[in-house]
């Protein structure tokens, strides 16, 4: 049986977020990082990246809408080296963040920035 990639386009990526959330299979998780990362922590020289924006409160709630669900698609896959406790443990941290923004909870941008912490994860969990 060949193993697939479903693609789910939301309609706020079809309007321009450019968002993807991905079901995969083990042979296709290790992708799943590099992707979110690439989407939503890394843009052009001078433009905010959708990480930034919603850390300071000027995400869209479509982008937030999109990075609550890459994040929880990033959560569920293995982790691309390291301990899988260790990746659970941070990428449900950082989807709960997410959430609590995208909710308008009081806390969630400090929450959320507290849970995007880069040197955390990369050091212990980014391929070399």
């Amino acid at each position: 049986m060949k193993k697939h990639i479903v693609i789910t386009a939301c309609l706020a990526a079809m309007l321009g977020s450019g968002a993807l959330v991905w079901q995969l299979n083990a042979a296709e998780e290790k992708e799943v990082t590099k992707e979110v990362m690439k989407t939503y922590h890394k843009a052009p020289k001078g433009v905010d990246t959708i990480c930034k924006k919603a850390g300071d409160g000027k995400a869209t709630p479509a982008e937030l809408k999109n990075l609550v669900a890459a994040y929880g698609t990033m959560a569920k896959a293995k982790p691309p080296k390291g301990d899988e406790a260790s990746w659970k443990e941070k990428s449900s941290k950082l989807l709960a963040a997410a959430q609590a923004l995208q909710s308008g909870a009081p806390d969630g941008a400090a929450l959320f920035k507290e849970a995007v912490n880069c040197k955390a994860c990369h050091s212990i969990h980014k391929p070399d």
